[in-house]
């Protein structure tokens, strides 16, 4: 079996900066509220890029920082719930946009794991030799799914992109990988697709689709359950299958839905919260990008050393979850 590692690591986010002061000229709130329930204090916000725009500027990113040539990636996988369109998939507007002619290319629908299920789907392609590079994305426009008049979600999500390069390599880079999900729960996270209508559909079909339906729902409390218990869980299957303690893990990469859910899954595993990359405060909730700005960030930071082990772990509608270990 092949080792696998990450060479290379980008992120993009929108210029327009939100805060929550400027949610209170739009919707019912406070920044002491927001801040208090959710530790976020601004967010990205897109004045007109779409998803794969996003992704495009991330993947680059990425790729420079990896030192290859487009050309050089064999599969571009792109996670993302927000597409820009049912046809053509996401990662083919990328892989046109940046030229990587000898890509293929599809995305992966998991939502806010949608990053970690993109690596460890790299992970087994390079693994048994089918690919050799391959470029994983995790992007978001949320903010045209989010319902601006529901304070209680239209604070929390928001738009952004993050990307990494994973290759071959002579080391061992990445040391486990985990996921799963949970269907039963679907209803607790949601945004509704397009209904069947068509001449066939017995009795009325009703009126023809309006879009504005297709709006973020979702059951807070439920998710925070969820949330807690399934990121120990996720944290303990990756020390098993890794061999390692928690002590070895330098930095815990989780995505960033809310600080309380950080904050509690910290007390719970008994880690000092300092252990944790958090940069919720500054983006908010950008659901598959989540994971990979923070790591991005993270890489860039100057913090990491050779040989310094990164946990990340996520989870997200579906309901899904997951991890991986890295290894700097």
């Amino acid at each position: 079996m092949n080792k696998v590692q990450i060479i290379g690591t980008g992120h993009y986010v929108p210029e327009k900066i939100v805060t929550n002061d400027d949610l209170t000229k739009i919707i019912d709130t406070s920044d002491e509220w927001i801040s208090t329930r959710t530790g976020i204090k601004e967010r990205r916000i897109s004045e007109g890029e779409n998803t794969s725009d996003l992704a495009t500027k991330a993947a680059l990113k990425a790729i420079e920082d990896a030192k290859i040539s487009p050309e050089d990636v064999d599969f571009i996988v792109v996670a993302t719930y927000t597409p820009d369109a049912f046809i053509p998939n996401t990662a083919c507007i990328v892989q046109a946009n940046i030229g990587a002619v000898n890509a293929t290319c599809f995305d992966v629908s998991a939502a806010c794991t949608g990053f970690i299920y993109g690596l460890d789907i790299a992970t087994q392609f390079i693994k048994t030799g089918r690919a050799k590079c391959i470029l994983v994305i995790g992007a978001e426009t949320q903010s045209k799914v989010v319902n601006w008049e529901d304070r209680g979600t239209c604070v929390l999500f928001a738009d952004g992109a993050g990307a990494a390069v994973v290759t071959s390599g002579e080391k061992e880079g990445i040391l486990a990988c985990y996921s799963g999900s949970d269907g039963t729960k679907g209803w607790t996270l949601t945004v509704d697709g397009v209904p069947v209508r068509n001449p066939f559909v017995k009795g009325n079909p009703g009126p023809m689709y309006d879009l504005s339906n297709s709006t973020i729902k979702m059951d807070g409390k439920e998710i925070f359950k969820f949330a807690v218990g399934i990121m120990i869980k996720s944290v303990d299957e990756l020390l098993k299958i890794s061999g390692l303690s928690i002590e070895d893990i330098k930095y815990v990469i989780p995505h960033q839905a809310n600080y309380r859910i950080i904050e509690s899954t910290a007390k719970r595993l008994g880690v000092d919260i300092g252990k944790f990359f958090i940069n919720i405060d500054k983006y908010g909730n950008t659901s598959a990008a989540s994971v990979a700005i923070a790591l991005d960030e993270l890489c860039k930071s100057g913090n990491l050393e050779k040989g310094d082990k990164v946990l990340m772990v996520g989870f997200g509608g579906g309901l899904t979850y997951g991890g991986v270990i890295i290894e700097w």
